[in-house]
């Protein structure tokens, strides 16, 4: 891959009931190339809709690929890849670095109202399945829309130049935990 592509990768941290989320451009030779940031709800519905405002307000045509940090930040706020590549025309990955069973057990578990846990797994079940991926010396988990697995392995690999995490989500989940720990040093400042 050229030095210069670029991908926005996506990562949160959150306390309480909002989440942050951080976005992060870099370039495939690991330049942080830009940043863009958003909220959403812990337990809520809005997560895809803030990660299509994030890109519509980066507005970057460099961008050529989207890697979310999971599919389900902020305690369930499930991630529709197929209506974020939709929105944004960009190829879209959510990497996970743990197998798992999957969560659908953990949905029904988190949720009381059964319309809440219908809609959650309805948006869950739709997702491509995950494939794994070895990055150097450690396995992630990847679920792609807008490109198959052998292109979204190789997207992956060139944007990871250690360990298991690819940088622009590496960068994001960075970004995303000074946020909350500013957010928190601001609120305690302000007491």
């Amino acid at each position: 891959m050229k030095a210069g592509v670029r991908a926005l990768g996506v990562a949160e941290s959150y306390r309480d009931r909002t989440s942050h989320l951080a976005g992060t451009v870099v370039r495939a030779s690991r330049v942080v190339d830009g940043f863009v940031f958003d909220i959403c709800t812990v337990g809520g519905s809005d997560a895809t809709a803030a990660v299509c405002a994030m890109v519509d307000r980066l507005a970057r045509e460099d961008v050529r690929y989207l890697l979310l940090a999971g599919i389900a930040p902020a305690w369930f706020n499930v991630l529709d890849l197929h209506e974020i590549h939709r929105h944004t025309g960009l190829p879209t990955l959510s990497v996970t670095f743990e197998d798992s069973p999957g969560l659908e057990s953990a949905i029904r578990e988190a949720f009381e109202d059964p319309e809440t846990v219908a809609d959650r797994l309805d948006t869950y079940r739709r997702q491509p399945q995950r494939h794994p991926v070895t990055v150097t010396d450690e396995t992630v988990y990847v679920r792609a829309v807008g490109l198959d697995d052998a292109a979204a392995a190789d997207v992956v690999r060139a944007f990871t130049p250690e360990g298991g995490r690819p940088e622009p989500l590496r960068v994001a989940r960075l970004a995303a935990r000074g946020l909350v720990d500013a957010d928190t040093t601001g609120e305690s400042a302000r007491e």
